[in-house]
């Protein structure tokens, strides 16, 4: 008998199964969906000055609070990291029954918040730099005044105005028309990111920005109520 004879076939490699991790990613962007707006909200509510009050004024505030002024900064955080993947959810939601309206509020939405987050200078204003880390309070007025007056911060600030007001209502208007939640998520999405800007006073603005949490909502429920099947990934 050759050696041939008596070998073994090669016994078949089993393809382990692949992970599927779309349960995660679609309970990840129900959860973080309406946090981004609830933080700012909040912000709105609490802050000890209107958000138009010049840098004397802010610098006063924080400085005699210094704890409130940290609380401000942490929401803040909340809110610039999270608001990206909140509109990707509304657009995720919305995508299917209302293509058109969810392309366009999207792209506007999106690009509103990459210009604004990237280029606006951050959560360290100068009103907080000079109130809680102490540096001097005649630099950081000249550089908000610097900052303000530059071309490329005037232009990022006219984007992310656009990307919340006209953004965030097309989205708003999309979520109500796709249908994937009760349309009065959609409504809400609507008439507070269209407003906020508009309505006077710092608890005005709070509250049209928890209007706009709780629109951010319905891309939650729409999140969990879809299948994974229905859940589209690119491919890993």
């Amino acid at each position: 008998m050759s050696r041939t004879e008596t070998m073994a076939p090669p016994t078949p490699a089993i393809a382990k199964p692949r992970a599927d991790v779309r349960t995660f990613w679609r309970v990840l962007l129900a959860v973080v969906a309406p946090l981004p707006m609830l933080a700012k909200g909040v912000y709105y509510l609490i802050s000890p000055v209107p958000g138009d009050a010049d840098f004397d004024i802010t610098t006063r505030a924080f400085t005699a609070d210094p704890r409130l002024a940290e609380t401000l900064r942490m929401l803040d955080v909340v809110f610039c990291l999270l608001l990206i993947p909140a509109v990707y959810a509304v657009v995720w939601a919305a995508r299917r029954g209302a293509p058109r309206l969810t392309s366009i509020g999207g792209f506007l939405s999106l690009t509103g918040c990459l210009a604004g987050f990237g280029l606006m200078g951050g959560i360290a204003t100068p009103p907080y730099l000079a109130a809680i880390k102490g540096i001097d309070a005649n630099a950081m007025r000249a550089l908000e005044a610097v900052t303000e007056n530059d071309p490329v911060y005037q232009v990022a600030s006219l984007l992310f105005i656009a990307g919340i007001v006209l953004g965030l209502g097309l989205l708003g208007a999309a979520l109500w028309r796709s249908r994937v939640a009760p349309a009065w998520f959609g409504i809400a999405l609507l008439l507070g990111g269209a407003t906020h800007p508009f309505i006077p006073g710092s608890v005005g603005q709070g509250i049209g920005l928890l209007v706009a949490a709780v629109g951010f909502a319905g891309a939650s429920v729409a999140l969990l109520r879809t299948r994974n099947d229905d859940f589209d990934l690119p491919p890993a």
